[in-house]
């Protein structure tokens, strides 16, 4: 099996189960890939092999079976933009805090390693969320598995978003800002702005305000076949557009929209992992004592 690993820096008590890891995989003779700047922190935290070919954004991973994400759901959504529309298969270990996208906790990846050689998973396809615009602003990794984010760059004045579902006027949003978000970053920035929970594979956007002047605009979910365009007025000279985890100061004169990308980030999903435990499990959601007897 070939496989390529993305990371980032891990706790010191995190470190025996990484080097049970590549020990695991150096036994099973897997084709190791490392991208470039894990492989300088890990010859200084692990004992692994030298020779470990690396690789960097952009490169071609063609025969990569798959691409483990070493860290938190902050490493998963950028390692999305190393695999693009090759549309690899990733798993995601748990390193840091919460996990929700990286389900596999770094004590449960020698169970994890068994189930991905047995075949004992599914993959778990998950819509793009894709940026247009007429000045190139995301350096050509304008996609993205969470949400895209319009948000006023200083900490007085508001801004207001005129937008726009396929051509058609929606709405002016007099705010902090607006999350059009995926099912799937549904759970992340969304959620803090008052969005809903909505299952990964439905398919739609969900459109939040961020800290709304006007009380009487709430969340709205669309259809992710449309294409929601932005008109974006206020006080300064620019905005903050942010992509995932990726910001950028950007135009007031800058014409952006958003639609549904035309591939997909694949997840590998394991049989006993689904999405509503994980709700429950790392969001505590519905935690009830009553319902502690209903099991």
């Amino acid at each position: 099996m070939k496989i390529a690993i993305l990371g980032k820096p891990f706790s010191e008590r995190i470190a025996p189960f990484i080097q049970k890891l590549f020990d695991e995989l150096l036994l099973r003779k897997a084709d190791i890939m490392l991208v470039e700047h894990f492989q300088l922190y890990l010859q200084n935290t692990l004992e692994i092999p030298n020779d470990i070919p690396t690789f960097k954004r952009g490169d071609d991973l063609t025969g990569v079976d798959v691409v483990l994400s070493i860290g938190g759901d902050g490493t998963l959504l950028d390692t999305v933009t190393y695999v693009g529309a090759q549309q690899i298969p990733i798993l995601g270990i748990n390193t840091g805090r919460l996990g929700f996208l990286a389900t596999i906790s770094h004590d449960s990846i020698n169970v994890a390693l068994d189930a991905l050689y047995k075949g004992h998973y599914t993959l778990d396809d998950r819509a793009l969320i894709r940026v247009d615009s007429d000045q190139e602003i995301f350096d050509g990794i304008n996609f993205g598995l969470n949400e895209f984010s319009v948000l006023k760059r200083d900490s007085s004045s508001m801004i207001a978003v005129h937008t726009y579902i396929d051509g058609e006027y929606l709405n002016s949003y007099w705010a902090d800002g607006l999350v059009v978000a995926t099912p799937t970053g549904s759970t992340g920035y969304s959620l803090s702005a008052g969005g809903p929970l909505v299952l990964p594979q439905t398919n739609n956007f969900i459109i939040s305000p961020v800290c709304p002047h006007n009380l009487n605009v709430r969340p709205m979910i669309v259809s992710d076949r449309s294409v929601i365009s932005f008109e974006v007025e206020g006080r300064s000279s620019s905005y903050l557009a942010s992509l995932d985890s990726r910001s950028v100061p950007v135009d007031m004169n800058v014409q952006l929209a958003v639609r549904r990308e035309n591939f997909v980030a694949r997840l590998v999903k394991l049989h006993h992992v689904n999405f509503l435990s994980t709700l429950r499990s790392k969001l505590n959601w519905g935690i009830d004592n009553r319902n502690l007897f209903q099991k």
